[in-house]
């Protein structure tokens, strides 16, 4: 019991000083010899974890290598734990101020209902539409557009939808809603996704999309571990593109360089690597050899490029570079859309923050538009 213990003990201390661990890829991490001597390669398998130290291969014990593996994904456990954007409420009487105030029934609109309150001070009876005010359709309505678009329907397919919910609106004020929310959101998670706990594995891939009917790429950085989507980029050509400011972007979002970087042989990438990020973070390691099986491969990558192939699709391409739609598409990647990989949870989940409520449209809508650091934009430009 006191070999464990000491076995745990220095594991800890190895945790404790900074620099002892990288994480290579999924299971497998690169714990610094205590002894000067190199590194030794800690890997989780499915009869438990394994070390190629001597102590691990001869006396078959959990080792202090092993054990710094441990604290360091317990305490990257605990580091994305209690962050959670919950949905707003009605706190107060907008005519004096008093918190005693009651739900008094619904106003019935032509596309929906709304809350009704009363004060109990000043008997004051009115309704606030959080989020959502001056808008005629219904939260719920307008939200619902905006899942079923997301999830693979054309604007005139979720006009239809409407239709049969008896809500007459067009195809063009759905796209209206879509661009208005979106611009919201995005202001205000830009500030949220400082919250954010990714790995110190990224990924990063283009494939093509059609704007205006000619072919652009799209650069996107992924998290490994989380599924996380943190930066993108529309570029003209893969081939002559200077990768540096999505990375700064990236960077700059998460707060923090990673240590290991996958990507394709694309010498964009390279370069942005050795200019941006090597001269800088020189332990960091680039990953360029891909292949179609084993521990090098980009799957999880071509995964992320088919949900978004499939969505420019539908749409038959975008209309703008600088859409709001690639936006929006990012942030239900990462808040909205549950992920099987992930055991049902958001990316955003997976990363220590979760936004609760049944509708998290809602929720994320609600907290942007009361938000003060809030980006509002009213331009609605065309897809």
């Amino acid at each position: 019991m006191k070999t464990v213990n000491l076995r745990m003990f220095r594991g800890k201390e190895i945790y404790n000083t900074l620099g002892q661990i990288k994480k290579m890829f999924e299971g497998i991490y690169l714990v610094r010899s205590q002894s000067g001597r190199g590194n030794y390669t800690v890997s989780e398998t499915p009869h438990g974890w394994v070390c190629q130290c001597p102590d691990h291969r001869y006396r078959e014990v959990e080792c202090k290598h092993i054990w710094a593996v441990k604290f360091f994904l317990k305490i990257k456990a605990k580091i994305r734990e209690n962050h959670v954007i919950e949905p707003l409420t009605v706190q107060a009487c907008p005519q004096c101020g008093s918190a005693s105030i009651i739900g008094f029934g619904k106003r019935h609109n032509k596309y929906g209902e709304i809350q009704r309150y009363r004060c109990k001070d000043c008997k004051k009876r009115f309704s606030i539409n959080l989020g959502f005010e001056r808008m005629k359709a219904s939260p719920q309505i307008i939200t619902s557009a905006m899942q079923l678009y997301f999830t693979g329907e054309s604007l005139r397919n979720v006009m239809q939808f409407l239709k049969l919910q008896g809500v007459k609106v067009s195809h063009v004020t759905v796209f209206k809603w879509i661009n208005k929310y979106v611009a919201l959101m995005n202001g205000y998670l830009e500030k949220v996704q400082t919250q954010v706990q990714v790995s110190d594995t990224w990924r990063a891939d283009e494939l093509y999309v059609k704007i205006k009917g000619d072919m652009k790429y799209l650069f996107a950085i992924l998290d490994d571990e989380t599924r996380f989507w943190i930066a993108q980029e529309v570029a003209e050509t893969k081939y002559s593109h200077d990768a540096r400011h999505v990375f700064q972007t990236a960077i700059k979002t998460m707060g923090m360089k990673p240590n290991t970087l996958i990507t394709d042989g694309l010498q964009a990438y390279n370069e942005a690597y050795r200019r941006l990020i090597y001269q800088q973070h020189k332990h960091t390691k680039h990953v360029r050899h891909i292949t179609l099986r084993g521990t090098h491969n980009n799957n999880k990558m071509e995964r992320f490029n088919g949900e978004v192939r499939d969505r420019e699709k539908v749409m038959r391409g975008l209309k703008r570079k600088d859409t709001k739609i690639l936006q929006g598409y990012q942030i239900y990647h990462n808040y909205i859309r549950p992920h099987e990989a992930l055991n049902g949870k958001t990316p955003s989940e997976a990363c220590g923050l979760k936004v609760n409520g049944d509708n998290k449209w809602i929720t994320l809508i609600q907290n942007a538009s009361h938000h003060p650091t809030l980006n509002k934009d009213n331009d609605h430009p065309k897809s």
